[in-house]
């Protein structure tokens, strides 16, 4: 884990970025090629409907997405269907998401992290990771460091 100002770098693919902060557009951006960028909500996913909602709307998820958290990851692991080479996901107020549910709100993030290590990939010979998908979670400086601590879990 590698923290800048308002910034904490997971892993290639999850950044937290506190209010004010940013992540390196060449960690986000590709060289070449195309790229899509979602935005979502989390002061908008107060429950698990809203927030499949908002995923389905915003990546486009094709009409037999079947709105659970597998059904969830297996769209976020193939998203075939935007033709582009790259994938940047925004989730805005992410400490505000599912709030009220714990479990649904520890489903998303862990489909997020595994979706993105599904994505990731090791650019030879330099062996740096990079990955095809980058998620960015959005959350107030308070927050930034316990979302970061909640998400290194999933390395483990």
């Amino acid at each position: 884990m590698k923290e800048e100002a308002l910034s904490i770098h997971i892993s290639p693919w999850m950044h937290i970025v506190a209010t004010g902060g940013g992540v390196p557009l060449d960690e986000l951006m590709p060289a070449s090629g195309r790229f899509y960028v979602a935005r979502l909500n989390g002061q908008d996913m107060h429950d698990e409907d809203s927030a499949f909602q908002q995923f389905w709307e915003c990546l486009k998820f094709p009409d037999y997405f079947g709105w659970n958290w597998d059904a969830l990851y297996d769209c976020l692991r193939d998203l075939q269907w935007l033709s582009v080479d790259r994938y940047i996901l925004i989730v805005e107020s992410a400490d505000n998401a599912l709030s009220g549910d714990p479990v649904a709100r520890e489903a998303l993030f862990r489909a997020l992290w595994r979706a993105g290590r599904r994505w990731s990939y090791i650019k030879r010979p330099e062996g740096v990771t990079r990955s095809n998908l980058s998620v960015v979670l959005t959350c107030n400086e308070e927050s930034a460091s316990s979302l970061a601590e909640r998400l290194m879990e999933f390395q483990e």
